[in-house]
């Protein structure tokens, strides 16, 4: 046996008597395990310097970011091809890229908490329901499902802290910047349909990035579709967006309310 053979037998999807399902005990222990790693680090950050929870914080982005990049590495071993349904045009692998460089750029710099918000909320909703990694039917302890997992759950992590810690106030007045950046997302995911779509040869494949193309949960005709769900896109994000800034001015507002008491009891 060659070495690739041998590490592509430990690699590669495997079916068996236990398959990861939604909510199942594998999954659930996923779930739990991200919680106690965000738990964690706001516990150590929360009295550190801001230099220190910023560190943490990129720290979570860089992880990330590795975890993207090398998976192309890996997929030859695990799946014996590069599967390019992962390029960077769905929104989760696109926030982690924009995220990744924003945080290193000055011109993107001010628009690093919107590539955040975008990318924790889709990366919180496939934590949630890894329609993809179900999709395939394999064991918990795969490649596939303990890659797909840990690079969503680890955006996730980010993404809390960053809000946390990052985000400014999150004012109303810059909420035009995550307009921008869902409509951007969008017309991206429209770009890389448009390319990859119709792809030729032994690797034929239709391509539903970011679901601008096709409704994911089959509701809407298929000729109509296309038509619809780029603008569905954008009004579900921000109508979500909306609520996690009402959210989160609501417990700063009670923050505050709590600092104001303690002071008078004082």
């Amino acid at each position: 046996m060659s070495l690739y053979e041998s590490v592509h037998s430990v690699l590669a999807d495997r079916k068996g008597e236990v398959l990861f399902k939604c909510f199942g005990i594998w999954h659930i222990l996923f779930i739990v395990l991200f919680a106690i790693i965000f738990i964690k680090a706001f516990l150590y950050t929360r009295n550190k310097s801001i230099e220190t929870k910023l560190k943490i914080t990129n720290a979570f982005c860089n992880i990330a970011f590795a975890i993207l990049v090398l998976d192309f590495f890996m997929m030859p071993l695990a799946y014996g091809e590069i599967d390019i349904e992962k390029l960077p045009f769905h929104v989760c692998t696109a926030m982690c890229v924009m995220c990744f460089v924003s945080r290193r750029s000055k011109l993107l710099s001010r628009y690093s908490i919107y590539f955040t918000i975008l990318g924790f909320i889709s990366n919180l909703v496939y934590l949630i329901y890894p329609a993809g990694v179900m999709w395939h039917a394999v064991s918990p302890l795969t490649y596939r499902v303990i890659e797909t997992l840990s690079f969503h759950g680890v955006m996730t992590v980010y993404g809390l802290l960053s809000i946390c810690y990052e985000g400014n106030g999150l004012p109303y007045k810059h909420f035009y910047r995550n307009v921008v950046t869902v409509v951007l997302m969008v017309a991206w995911a429209l770009l890389g349909n448009t390319l990859y779509n119709g792809t030729l040869g032994d690797y034929s494949h239709f391509f539903n990035w970011f679901f601008v193309v096709e409704d994911p949960f089959g509701m809407l005709n298929a000729n109509v579709a296309p038509f619809i769900c780029p603008f569905l896109n954008i009004a579900v994000f921000l109508a979500v967006e909306l609520g996690l800034y009402g959210l989160y001015h609501l417990v700063r507002k009670k923050k505050k309310e709590g600092y104001h008491e303690n002071r008078e009891l004082t």
